[in-house]
C-alpha cells in the first residue's frame, strides 16, 4: 500500500494554524507530520496552501486524535471493524496506537521509537537478517534499518494496523528509497507463516506480541520451538512481555516465558520489560 504524503493534523497543530491566520500572518511554520520535519504553509482567509495543495481550515478537532486529509475533509485516523483501532498522538512526536482503548506501545517515559531502539540494540542487528514477528507500527523495523540490518522480515496480522502504518509518518515504508529494499513486510499471521521460514536462516529476532489473553498462541511452547528452529546458534531474541496480571493474580509472565524459551533451546534472562535470550 502506498504511504500517505499529505498533512497530518492534531488539535495543537490546528489551533496554531488558526491562531496564525487570526493574527493576520501570511505564513505559518511548524510540523504537519507529527514532528518528523518542519514546513511552511501559506495562509489565506478561507484556505491554506501546503506543498502546492489547498486545504480548508479544520473544524474543531478532538484531543488525543490524529487527522489526515481523506480527499474531502480532515478525518480521524481510526477504523472500526469489530474493534476500534486508532493512532494516538504522544508528547514525543511518534504516535502510539490503541485497540479498543488499550494502548499498545509504552509511551509514559520516552518515545516509542526510543523504546524500540533500546530493544533493537540488545539483539545487535547490524549486518544481520532479522525476523520481526509482530510488526505493529514498524518501530522495531525502523530501528533495525537505522542500525544497519542487512534484511528485515516483518509480519503483521491485522490489516487495520497495516493501514495505520501507511498514514503514520514514523512508520517505515518498505518501498521508500531510504529502506533500500531491506524491509519485507508481509500481511500474515506469524504463528502460521513461521513454518515456511528455513532452519537457522535468521540472525536476530524481535518478538512483540499482543498480550497473552489476545494471542496466547504466540506464547506457546510450540511457537517458541519454531523460533529456536529458525534462529541460528548464538543468535539473540528480545521478547516483550510487560508485566500483565502481576498485581491482580500474582502471575509472573516474564519468568513463565523465560522457562519456555529455556525449554526450546535458549539461554534466557529478564531484560527491560521482557526477556532477552540467546540460542544455544
Amino acid at each position: 500500500m502506498p504511504h500517505y504524503s499529505g498533512p497530518i493534523l492534531t488539535q495543537p497543530a490546528a489551533q496554531a494554524l488558526l491562531a496564525a491566520r487570526d493574527a493576520g500572518t501570511s505564513e505559518w511554520s511548524g510540523s504537519l507530520d507529527l514532528g518528523r520535519s518542519t514546513g511552511h504553509a501559506s495562509l489565506e482567509p478561507d484556505t491554506w496552501l501546503w506543498r502546492d495543495q489547498r486545504y480548508p481550515y479544520p473544524s474543531t478537532l478532538k484531543d488525543r486524535t490524529i487527522y489526515y486529509w481523506d480527499g474531502s475533509e480532515f478525518a480521524p485516523l481510526s477504523r472500526y471493524a469489530g474493534s476500534l483501532i486508532k493512532l494516538v498522538p504522544t508528547e514525543w512526536g511518534a504516535p502510539t496506537f490503541e485497540i479498543d482503548g488499550i494502548k499498545m506501545l509504552p509511551t509514559s517515559k520516552e518515545s516509542p521509537v526510543a523504546d524500540a531502539r533500546r530493544k533493537v540494540a540488545l539483539v545487535e542487528t547490524h549486518g544481520k537478517v532479522v525476523l520481526d514477528t509482530c510488526g505493529g507500527l514498524g518501530y522495531f523495523a525502523a530501528c533495525c534499518l537505522e542500525a544497519g540490518a542487512a534484511r528485515i522480515h516483518s509480519f503483521e496480522k491485522n490489516a487495520d494496523v497495516l493501514w495505520l502504518r501507511t498514514l503514520n509518518p514514523w512508520s517505515p515504508d518498505p518501498d521508500a528509497p531510504a529502506s533500500g529494499g531491506r524491509l519485507q513486510l508481509a500481511h500474515a499471521d506469524v504463528s502460521q507463516a513461521i513454518a515456511q521460514i528455513a532452519d537457522a536462516s535468521v540472525d536476530a529476532l524481535l518478538h512483540d506480541p499482543p498480550r497473552f489473553g489476545i494471542a496466547g498462541e504466540l506464547y506457546s511452547q510450540a511457537f517458541y520451538d519454531q523460533l529456536a528452529r529458525v534462529l541460528r546458534r548464538g543468535g539473540r531474541l528480545f521478547h516483550y512481555t510487560g508485566s500483565p496480571n502481576k498485581l491482580t493474580s500474582g502471575r509472573d509472565v516474564p519468568r513463565e516465558v523465560a522457562k519456555r524459551l529455556e525449554k526450546a533451546g535458549f539461554k534466557a534472562q529478564l531484560a527491560l520489560d521482557g526477556v532477552l535470550a540467546m540460542r544455544r
